[in-house]
């Protein structure tokens, strides 16, 4: 067992870097600043392609146009739609292929200004698919 570091030495990069969900840290005009390795293994980027990149990098064409009235609006009244509940919606990794992700968002407050946006998301490909599945068969969906 790995020796127990202190928790004021613990460094939140690492943290981020070693959960399984994509988080994603976008500035207040939507350009990455953060990429964690969640979002590389989901996404195909890795973080030297990522960051400094509009999130259109991973929102498909067809999901632009709503995605940035949204982000707009969150930014400009300080507030989320959702506040925090998780959403599903579609994204694009690298090689062009459409995933299911599930994606919460939060706006990042700094000294009470909205700095930012910040997205946890995970691949839910083959649970959407799956369900869809079961839904054309007429049978239950599989846990």
């Amino acid at each position: 067992m790995p020796d127990v570091i202190p928790a004021p030495e613990l460094r939140p990069d690492l943290i981020l870097d070693q959960i399984a969900e994509a988080v994603i840290y976008a500035d207040t005009r939507g350009f990455i600043r953060l990429w964690n390795r969640g979002a590389e293994a989901l996404f195909g980027f890795n973080a030297a392609e990522a960051l400094g990149q509009s999130l259109d990098l991973i929102i498909p064409e067809n999901l632009r146009q709503a995605h940035w009235r949204g982000f707009d609006a969150a930014i400009r009244s300080g507030k989320t739609r959702l506040a925090g509940h998780p959403t599903l919606t579609r994204a694009q990794h690298k090689s062009g292929e459409k995933r299911y992700v599930e994606m919460s968002f939060a706006l990042v407050i700094d000294s009470g200004l909205v700095a930012g946006s910040v997205a946890v998301a995970r691949d839910v490909t083959e649970r959407v698919e799956r369900e869809k599945a079961a839904r054309q068969a007429g049978t239950a969906p599989l846990p």
